[in-house]
Parts: C-alpha cells; structure tokens; sequence
C-alpha cells in the first residue's frame, strides 16, 4: 500500500490559508471603509441589545437597525438621563464604500466575517491538525526504531563471519601444506613443519569443537542475513519516517526475527563459543619460534592423532565444519 502523506496535505493548505491572511493585512484587502457617526438609541436592554436609529447620507434618509451598544458606557449617554426622554446615544461606525455603503459597521460580526479573518478561521485548525495528526502517524514509526537490537545482531553476524573464515582458513592451510609436504614418518622430526604446524593450530583450538561452532557460525549468519537487510530501516530514524507501511511492516517482522535468533544464540551461549573460538584459531598463526616447538613436541606425543586429523581434513567429502561456499565479500566486509 502507497503512503499517502494526508496531514502533509492538510498541513500545506492551512499554512497557504494563513499566509493569505496575512497578505491581505498587509495589503488592507478585504478591508471596508468607515466613518464614525452618532447614533440615537431608541431602545436599550442591559446585556447591550439595542436598537439604534442613524441618518444615512447616501440614501439620504433616517433608518433604523438592531445594534450592538456598550453596555458599559457612561449612564449619562442612557436614557433618560441623556436628554430627559427614552433615548440614549452611542457612538459607531457607518460604511462609506462598496455595496454595504451607510450600513452599520458592527465590530463583532463585520470584523470576524472579512476576508483575512475568514482565512485564519480556516487555516489555523489546518495547521493545527496537520501537526498533530502528522505527530501521531509518525508515532508508530518513531516507536519502530530498533537501533540496539540491530546493532547487536549485526554485531553477532560479524562474530559468526570472522569464526566461519578463520576455520576456513585454517582448514585450507592444513590442505595446502598437504600438498606441498607429508606428515614425517618419524615422531620426533615434526619440529619446523608447516603441515604440522597448521594442524597443531586445529588441535588447541579443538577440531571437533571447532568445526561444530563454524558450522553454527556459518547457519547463524546465513539466517541473520537476510533479516538484517530487511530490517536495515529499523535502524534509524530519517530511514523509518521516509519508507512506507509496506516496507516499514516488512522491517518490523524482520525485527522480530532478529530477536527470536538473537534469543536463540543467547540461549546456545553463541557469542561467547564465537568469541573463544576466534582467539583459538589466532593463537599459533604467526610463525614463530615457541610455535614451532610447541607443535613438534605435540606430534611427538600424538603422531596417530594427527596422521587421523590429516585424513579427516583433507578427505574429498564435505566435512563437518568446513563450508560448502566461501563468505567471502559477504554483507558484513563491506559494512566496515
């Protein structure tokens, strides 16, 4: 469903209404001329109602209209105190131009009833409810906003990416270095071997272990993929104002599958076997001297143990742990 921006609408016609009024003040359109005269009041009541009597020089004769007097004048201007009769006297004011030339000008109707009174009638509640009827739909977006949560998953799928390359390359170090050399058919003459080197690597880092946290790794972030990219508006708040109810209810059930997946790794104590893993397969990397050492010795004490690793690995069937295809130039690089 396209989103129809209504109270953005609505919100435009009252601020060109407004604006109007204000033009036509500016200019004194819409504004009638008119004179002060004296009027006779022939009849008084004590909110103000009267009815009051003026001659009119345009048609050049006395008439005679309901009126507005003020109530609160001096009670000298009231009969009969004004000359000792049933009048009174009051001032007003008389039409001079236009089709209304020698009416009575009543401030409490003429005045609201002109031009630029009626465009602030009708513009100010436009505005208004343009402004708040556009904060209240853009409510539910603004509570939309899942920035925390989507920093958490998309921090936990860059954990499962780093565990699920690393093994990778691991993995592919321990081939590599098959290719080139075989394990020594002596146990003690391991020391300075690359093969045996980048399997002692697998062997701390627990073989097993570790390609059944590669595997978790790679389904977790295949499943967080897709859910985070559907759920990218959520993010922030400019990107869920500005996308439509289609998109922004695409996002929020993305949202609620990030949270059940994130509830889930909790629960499999995910980020922590991520994390271990990750220091594990680093640790040993780097070719040094102590590495060396420490993996001739290894061999030395488990050469079956590792003749066996080497056959698991570099078996031509999919291993447990290792990846059918590479993660490379996957979501999560190219976020960085």
């Amino acid at each position: 469903m396209r989103h129809v921006p209504f109270f953005r609408w609505v919100l435009t016609a009252g601020v060109v209404l407004f604006a109007c009024a204000v033009g036509l003040y500016a200019t004194g359109s819409g504004a009638e001329d008119v004179r002060q005269i004296d009027l006779t009041v022939l009849d008084e009541k004590p909110d103000g109602s009267c009815t009051v009597q003026w001659n009119d020089p345009y048609r050049h004769r006395t008439r005679r209209a309901s009126y507005r007097c003020d109530p609160a004048r001096p009670d000298l201007l009231k009969a009969p105190k004004y000359d000792g009769s049933s009048h009174g006297w009051d001032a007003g004011y008389m039409v001079t131009e236009g089709p209304r030339r020698g009416d009575l000008w009543n401030l409490s109707t003429d005045e609201a009833s002109s031009p630029p009174e009626v465009l602030l009638m009708l513009g100010t509640p436009l505005i208004a409810v343009g402004l708040v009827g556009g904060n209240l739909r853009a409510l539910p977006r603004v509570l939309g906003v899942r920035t925390r949560l989507i920093r958490r998953a998309t921090n936990l799928f860059e954990a499962a990416g780093r565990v699920a390359e690393e093994y990778e390359r691991a993995v592919a170090v321990v081939r590599e270095a098959s290719r080139l050399e075989t394990l020594p058919p002596d146990a003690g003459n391991g020391l300075g071997s690359p093969l045996v080197t980048a399997l002692w690597v697998l062997r701390e880092a627990g073989p097993e272990q570790t390609g059944e946290t590669a595997a978790a790794a790679r389904t977790l972030a295949d499943r967080l993929r897709g859910s985070l990219q559907a759920a990218a508006p959520a993010a922030g708040l400019r990107t869920m104002l500005r996308i439509g109810p289609a998109a922004r209810s695409r996002a929020m059930e993305a949202v609620a599958e990030l949270r059940q997946l994130l509830a889930e790794a909790e629960r499999d104590n995910l980020p922590e076997r991520f994390a271990q893993t990750t220091v594990d397969l680093f640790r040993g990397q780097d070719a040094t001297d102590f590495v060396a050492l420490a993996a001739g010795a290894d061999f030395a004490r488990h050469p079956a143990a590792y003749r066996r690793l080497l056959t698991e690995l570099t078996a031509p069937a999919v291993l447990p742990g290792t990846a059918k295809t590479p993660l490379r130039g996957r979501w999560w690089r190219r976020r960085g």
